[in-house]
């Protein structure tokens, strides 16, 4: 097995589950809260993590609800686990968002083409 690739790394979180949920745990918040690993890992990490450890549930949900390099809908993903394992948190992680939206924005409508040049 492959423990330096994301999916190596999610395979031993997941086997450590059975047996040691502790270690499991801070393994899966670790994913969950590492900006290098692609997104639908870390939230699969994070969607793993309220079973084994809230408290860890809340900082890895957060850590990706507040990470602008992570996509909409994964941070939106990761907000709406918050509220079974921090009301507080979830609150603080869609304020964040949806500020992030306002002060962005959806990108502006394309122009319209230019007319042509009159053949002068």
């Amino acid at each position: 097995m492959d423990y330096d690739s994301d999916e190596g790394r999610m395979a031993a979180a997941e086997q450590l589950a059975a047996h040691h949920p502790r270690a499991a745990a801070e393994a899966l918040r670790a994913i969950a809260c590492d900006d290098g690993v692609g997104d639908e890992v870390r939230l699969s990490a994070a969607e793993q993590l309220p079973g084994l450890d809230p408290q860890a549930a809340a900082q890895a949900c957060l850590a990706i609800a507040s990470d602008k390099g992570v996509g909409d809908e994964v941070r939106l993903s990761a907000a709406e686990l918050l509220p079974a394992v921090d009301p507080q948190a979830a609150a603080e992680a869609f304020r964040g968002i949806t500020g992030d939206r306002l002060r962005h924005g959806p990108p502006p409508p394309p122009s319209p083409p230019r007319p042509p040049r009159p053949p002068w």
